[in-house]
């Protein structure tokens, strides 16, 4: 935790100006009593328990815990369908209420009714069960953000499959190593998907990744164009692939949903680690759709009339958690959109608020950064007048951010909730309840109800007031219940700093409030833009390309993305004079090598050549002092490095080419 974070923290706690409910706000809202927290407290098996009665099951559950640390089950001996809970309870009381309203990068919308949504579903479910996907099989998709993509992640759930998302923006091998990981039986791409104008090619990117892919036995492909378009009638379609339209056109539109033990897998998502190899984080279906369903309709204050809009891609867990799972459980009218916020114009977020009147608006700090810096002229030439709160997700949000949303997009009348999470943790675990809790900017204020959240000191001890690791203390029902494929990776990453205590990975500050103040990772993995990326990830990339022989990557500030990605890599002496002879060309081709890599989100900001790396003596690399040469800060103690000369040199050369 880097000392100027805490001091800019600390004089904050010494101005923060407090923001409480509007009396007109805290009438309305869902909760208006904090006793809420006290009652959470005094039983949290009762209270979540409380949360999943509101669902349907086929089957209650016999006890609502069980926790041999580090292992949970929640909600044991019950049955449910995640997918019956998205849709089906709804039929009865708003068959024809709006369930999805779609906007593509073009410009084209298409929008489903509940009843729509469930026939679609019905029948890719029907289609899906043809293509021998059975109970407990694993479903890859690889989207852009479009309905099939929900369409997809509900008719897995519908037939009892784990589904696992890859964003549309990583690489071929990216989804190859995740296919490869989870044994996915199914992939399910789109001939491809909008980005600022241009066609990403996914059934191409697809195509490359399963000819490394055995489990695969079909692919399923969503044809995506604007009706304009004709680009992507060169898409090749092989022996194994199968059009989304004809398969569900011959299907019914009537599927039982399967009813799944609480503790079945949902879905794996991978995240980055401190390894080189992305970890499948599992979830369960009971205990983390009651996880969403509860603080969707408290944090978001969520009402049957609502439109709701939360800007990440299903390919994040913010997708998972609050695109699909936790709006569509409540019922809720979701809007999604498939490009970019500055594609055609800077103001195109602004122009979807006011054409769809959304009411809620859920973003990424880094999101809210470039709107800054694109001005706020923009929003006000928009009628924001539908909006009525505002969240913010992925990162710490700073004040200045905070304050700009509240008076540019908020217009000074809608609260912000400044949500914490991981994919890990499944469901917000630190927010305001926007009727009940004053919020300062830049703290996402106190745990959510029922979730147990401290600040820890190295030996494990709280922090009534001041920095430690943020650690939480007591089990939760939408907590990941292992790796897939390596529990030892799990208990160890996890679980092993404090015996019972999951550790988040993440350094926190508590005020004299009780308020959490975020301050970012403090692992080596990497926050950039919202999205977690491990540094030895982005190495391995670097040190696959044939000229590189040692990289070492820390991330650094950055304006827009809050934290971009700095490489130190070492050449090798067979290809250093051709480095040298054109740096620049030479540090666009590392840039692209790990974006073909990995994907576009992990493309290092800046990239550095040199001779050695600062090591301690039993060899590990010293980010610490990485960062401080790559910001520009004074150096840290070397006395613990086995040639402290290394690091004056890196500081030199750094500073000559920035």
């Amino acid at each position: 935790m880097a000392d100027e974070t805490e001091n800019a923290i600390d004089a904050l706690l010494q101005e923060t100006r407090w923001f409480p409910p509007s009396d007109e706000f805290r009438a309305k809202a869902n909760v208006s009593n904090d006793a809420v927290y006290e009652t959470a407290r005094n039983d949290r098996e009762g209270y979540w328990a409380g949360w999943a009665e509101q669902l349907d099951w086929q089957t209650k559950w016999d006890k609502v815990l069980e926790w041999e640390p580090p292992y949970a089950k929640w909600f044991v001996g019950g049955k449910l369908n995640a997918s019956h809970n998205c849709l089906d309870r709804h039929l009865a009381t708003k068959p024809g209420k709006l369930a999805i309203v779609w906007e593509g990068e073009p410009g084209d919308v298409r929008s489903y009714t509940y009843g729509e949504l469930h026939a679609e579903v019905s029948r890719f479910a029907n289609a899906l069960k043809k293509l021998g996907v059975t109970l407990g099989d694993r479903v890859a998709i690889y989207m852009p953000l479009v309905p099939e993509a929900i369409v997809a992640m509900l008719a897995c759930a519908r037939i009892g499959a784990a589904h696992s998302v890859v964003f549309g923006g990583f690489s071929s091998e990216a989804l190859r190593d995740r296919i490869q990981d989870a044994g996915a039986k199914v992939l399910i791409t789109a001939t491809s998907g909008y980005r600022r104008g241009n066609l990403v090619p996914l059934k191409k990117l697809a195509d490359a990744a399963v000819v490394e892919c055995p489990t695969i036995e079909h692919v399923v492909v969503v044809m995506r164009r604007a009706a304009a378009d004709e680009a992507d009638d060169t898409v090749t379609v092989n022996a194994r692939d199968r059009w989304y339209h004809e398969l569900i056109s011959r299907e019914s539109a009537d599927c039982e949903p399967v009813w799944v033990d609480s503790e079945q897998m949902l879905y794996t998502l991978y995240t980055s680690g401190t390894t080189g190899k992305p970890k499948g984080i599992i979830h369960t279906t009971g205990g983390y759709l009651t996880g969403c369903y509860a603080t969707t309709k408290w944090v978001f204050d969520l009402k049957d009339d609502d439109v709701y809009w939360c800007t990440a891609d299903i390919g994040w867990v913010t997708g998972h958690s609050y695109v699909v799972y936790g709006p569509l459980a409540n019922g809720a009218t979701v809007f999604i959109y498939e490009g970019a916020p500055d594609w055609p114009k800077q103001d195109r977020f602004w122009q979807l608020v006011e054409k769809h009147k959304v009411t809620i608006f859920y973003t990424a700090p880094t999101a809210i950064r470039a709107f800054m810096k694109w001005g706020e002229s923009l929003p006000k030439s928009h009628d924001l007048s539908s909006l009525r709160l505002l969240g913010s997700v992925g990162e710490p949000i700073n004040p200045e951010a905070w304050m700009w949303y509240h008076r540019n997009i908020g217009g000074e009348r809608c609260p912000i909730v400044d949500t914490w999470w991981q994919t890990e943790t499944g469901a917000i675990m630190i927010t305001p309840l926007p009727g009940i809790v004053a919020t300062k900017p830049g703290s996402a204020t106190k745990p959510f109800p029922g979730i147990e959240a401290k600040i820890l000191n190295q030996q494990g001890q709280p922090v009534e007031v001041g920095g430690g690791y943020l650690a939480i203390t007591e089990p939760w029902p939408s907590m990941l219940r292992g790796i897939w494929g390596d529990p030892e990776r799990y208990e160890k990453q996890y679980w092993a700093k404090w015996p019972g205590i999951y550790f988040t990975g993440d350094g926190a500050r508590v005020d004299a409030d009780g308020y959490f103040w975020l301050l970012g990772r403090v692992d080596d993995v990497m926050n950039v833009a919202g999205h977690r990326i491990g540094t030895m990830e982005v190495e391995s990339a670097l040190v696959d390309h044939p000229a590189i022989a040692e990289a070492a990557v820390v991330g650094i500030k950055h304006e827009i993305k809050g934290t971009a990605i700095a490489a130190f890599v070492i050449v090798k002496s067979s290809a250093i004079d051709a480095a040298k002879s054109n740096l620049a060309a030479f540090e666009q081709e590392l840039k692209q090598h790990v974006s073909d890599k990995i994907g576009a989100i992990a493309r290092p900001e800046k990239i550095l050549l040199t001779v050695d790396l600062p090591k301690t003596r039993s060899g590990k690399i010293m980010r610490r002092l990485l960062r401080d040469i790559a910001e520009g800060r004074a150096l840290g103690d070397v006395t613990t490095l086995a040639d402290p000369t290394v690091v004056a040199s890196l500081k030199e050369r750094y500073e000559e080419e920035s």
